[in-house]
């Protein structure tokens, strides 16, 4: 009885350890205690902090309507520019997995230059290459650059996300399926991805808050998402701590959220 009682109390423990919340207070007490550092040493230097003023970037009312601030509008492109990126990327590394696993030799073979050229290069110079050198000559946007350059980077990742998760089905499977008469195309829409993306699906999850972050390098082309709004409000105000550590709490927020979605995603996978 008493070993029972030991065992059931050591996998509370393990619950709790592993549980999100217990996660997200750690972490927001590390982030605390660094914030409380901060402000120790700006105190040092004389800095006078002024959050007060920081409301205003989010929303004001006018004429008894409310105005979304710069900080608002810059989370919603830098949205704009995550949602868009996302399912681009997904469908790139869908794409480069099913290239990876064909017979074709040419295939393979544009599917492994491609992964080895962008996982092996910095994503900053990818997106400077494409704004500076491919935006003129095919007449790209910032938008659009910005969102190609994110796709192919992360959708370098998906790819091999994708084909983790199709190598994992049954040879069986396989074998079945070419035994009642499917084709490639047919085997693996109907019995192959629908149990890949099942399997994957908390992975790609991940790989989105890994966008989410990435995003924020956008910003260097003049793309006026989150990063950029923070940049202009500090050029304009010198609120250098109080926007940085608010721009930088925003994308907390997001990532962590993500990340607790992903968590109780895995645990009603591994139920399911």
């Amino acid at each position: 009885m008493s070993l029972g009682a030991g065992s059931n109390t050591a996998d509370v423990l393990r619950a709790v350890r592993r549980s999100p919340i217990t996660d997200t207070a750690g972490f927001t007490l590390v982030v605390l205690g660094l914030i409380w550092l901060a402000v120790r040493g700006t105190e040092a230097l004389g800095y006078n902090w002024q959050w007060y003023r920081i409301p205003q970037y989010f929303w004001a009312y006018e004429d008894g309507h409310i105005v979304w601030g710069p900080l608002v509008r810059g989370l919603l492109v830098t949205f704009q520019i995550t949602a868009v990126s996302l399912i681009l990327s997904f469908f790139i590394g869908l794409v480069t997995a099913l290239f990876r696993q064909s017979r074709s030799v040419a295939a393979h073979l544009v599917a492994r230059v491609y992964l080895e050229i962008i996982r092996n290069t910095p994503l900053l110079i990818q997106i400077f290459f494409i704004y500076f050198v491919l935006g003129p000559v095919l007449d790209i946007s910032r938008f659009a650059s910005a969102v190609l350059a994110l796709s192919l980077f992360e959708g370098a990742y998906a790819s091999e996300i994708f084909r983790a998760g199709i190598v994992s089905i049954q040879r069986g499977q396989w074998e079945a399926a070419y035994s009642v008469g499917l084709g490639t195309y047919h085997t693996y829409r109907h019995i192959i991805l629908p149990q890949a993306v099942r399997r994957v699906l908390p992975p790609l999850t991940g790989q989105a808050i890994s966008l989410v972050k990435d995003s924020a390098l956008v910003s260097t082309i003049a793309i006026y998402d989150l990063t950029m709004r923070g940049q202009e409000i500090v050029s304009e105000t010198f609120l250098t701590f109080e926007v940085w550590f608010t721009v930088a709490a925003v994308y907390l927020g997001i990532t962590m959220t993500l990340s607790i979605f992903v968590h109780f995603l895995e645990k009603r996978m591994r139920i399911t």
